[in-house]
């Protein structure tokens, strides 16, 4: 039971790290299926394309590496100096890297594709969490922020009191015309003193005793 146990655990961190070699120089159409039931020499057979004979290569390369990385002997390969079909023999798993056109004519999912095997493709990587900030530094900024966030509102959309205001404001400039003060030189009250004083006096009739001026007669000329 533990031998088996252990096999299982190799054969899924084998076709892993196959993906893993597969995903790194983007391949296309991954798929894994089971093949226990069908050959006693290997347990799984994977099938990927590559757009050109430089891509199906660069992804042998890959598979090779991860391979030998995850703790595997180096797996054997096949068809490298053409390109167009290359098979990695990982012992275990075969894997098929094709060209598209070479995979449609050949369709080896008819021979293999009995019992297919799901597997998480395109892991995501985990991203660093920024800490988060206490609630001592984070409360001033927010106090900032809201009462700079009101003024700001109160400038770009007055209340209905201030548009009241300002209105009675221009209203009052408008009625309230400064009319210019008359140059006297004086106050009233001097300038009435000013006419008393130069209102010439009335003559009264001369009383009896006093002397009054004869008339002077101006000659005719004749």
């Amino acid at each position: 039971m533990t031998t088996e146990t252990a096999a299982k655990k190799d054969i899924q961190k084998l076709q892993r790290a196959i993906v893993d070699g597969l995903e790194d120089v983007k391949a296309q159409d991954i798929q894994v299926f089971n093949t226990e039931h069908l050959s006693s020499l290997f347990e799984r057979v994977m099938i990927a394309s590559g757009t050109s004979n430089r891509q199906t290569k660069a992804l042998a390369a890959s598979v090779r590496d991860a391979v030998r990385d995850a703790g595997f002997a180096k797996p054997r390969m096949e068809g490298e100096e053409n390109g167009e079909w290359i098979i990695v023999d990982c012992g275990q798993a075969v894997v098929h890297i094709m060209q598209p056109n070479i995979r449609q004519y050949y369709h080896l999912e008819d021979l293999w594709g009995d019992k297919p095997v799901r597997l998480k493709f395109g892991s995501d990587k985990p991203t660093a969490k920024t800490p988060a900030k206490t609630t001592a530094e984070a409360k001033p900024a927010t106090l900032k922020r809201s009462s700079a966030a009101k003024k700001g509102v109160s400038e770009v959309f007055p209340s209905k009191a201030q548009e009241k205001k300002a209105a009675a404001k221009k209203a009052a400039a408008k009625t309230t015309v400064k009319t210019p003060a008359r140059k006297t030189g004086v106050s009233k009250s001097a300038g009435v003193a000013k006419v008393v004083a130069k209102a010439p006096a009335k003559k009264s009739p001369p009383t009896s005793g006093a002397k009054v001026p004869a008339k002077k007669t101006v000659a005719r000329k004749a």
